[in-house]
């Protein structure tokens, strides 16, 4: 099974454009089914659906994350959906299997209130402090990723259409718009970018740490809980409640669902629907103003 796997790992990186995190995390899953399949002493090309129920069986015994037990299965299927095309298999055992039915959790979101105020938080003048606003008002202006933050070159910024090229999940490039104070947080930026600039050796990346270095995802973590546990606010928010926060903003004031699933580089709606939300007050307003009944 290990050949096949390999196979399938070069299909996913040539021609699906899979992320690394994504290739990883299927290597990993497939390689405990094959030790799985061989400690039973199955044959992965002979493992019907029974098998694999089986494997699936005993990591809910092992009380596994649901997620964790639906990723493990889309890996199964998609590897053997491979292996069909190939002709390695003549079925996919794993098609009929059904996904554990996972909870829906509200995402953690800021209200426009409470992110006016962490968007007001550096204050300063130092240019670590005027990149840290930079990157709070583009991630609420665009609702773009960590990664897609963290992957921006200098060139990437269009100052006069305010327009940013981000890179998403499966390599996949969107133009993505900003606003007037992201704007102006980004210009005053690029005058503090050269002083982090020097001595480093990311001539290209917009975002960079005090060495002149491109910033990480995590370093861009730690910055936003820095500026989190100044605020009144006691759930727990990350860089991605942003993104939630500014699907959930633009829902709240009309904009059509189609548009934000553009706008954050979905490839499905149903994911774009799991990032906004709209409270009760809301609902209730948009109904009375649209309904002919109401």
């Amino acid at each position: 099974m290990n050949k096949e796997i390999t196979e399938f790992l070069a299909f996913l990186e040539h021609e699906k454009n899979a992320s690394p995190h994504t290739i990883a995390g299927y290597e990993r899953d497939l390689k405990q089914v094959a030790a799985y399949l061989k400690e039973r002493e199955v044959r992965w090309d002979k493992a019907g659906n029974v098998v694999l129920r089986g494997f699936l069986a005993e990591l809910h015994e092992k009380k596994r994350q649901k997620t964790t037990i639906g990723r493990k299965l889309a890996a199964l299927r998609s590897f053997y959906d491979f292996c069909l095309r190939k002709k390695y298999v003549t079925e996919n055992p794993a098609k009929i299997l059904s996904r554990p039915r996972l909870e829906q959790r509200v995402p953690s979101f800021l209200s426009e209130d409470e992110t006016a105020a962490l968007l007001d938080l550096p204050k300063g003048n130092e240019p670590l402090e005027r990149r840290d606003r930079a990157i709070l008002e583009l991630f609420y202006a665009t609702g773009i990723r960590v990664s897609e933050l963290v992957g921006i070159e200098a060139p990437d910024i269009h100052f006069s259409e305010r327009l940013v090229r981000v890179r998403g999940k499966g390599k996949k490039e969107r133009i993505v718009p900003f606003g007037r104070k992201a704007l102006e947080a980004l210009e005053d930026y690029r005058r503090a970018r050269p002083a982090l600039a020097e001595g480093g050796d990311e001539s290209e990346a917009l975002f960079l740490n005090y060495r002149g270095g491109r910033l990480t995802t995590r370093s861009v973590q730690r910055m936003v809980h820095k500026y989190i546990r100044q605020t009144a606010v006691a759930r727990k928010i990350s860089p991605h409640s942003l993104r939630h926060s500014f699907a959930s903003h633009l829902l709240g004031r009309g904009a059509d669902l189609r548009v934000i699933q553009e706008l954050l580089g979905h490839a499905s709606l149903a994911t774009t629907q799991k990032y906004t939300h709209v409270d009760l007050k809301q609902l209730l307003t948009v109904y009375k103003k649209s309904h002919p009944r109401s």
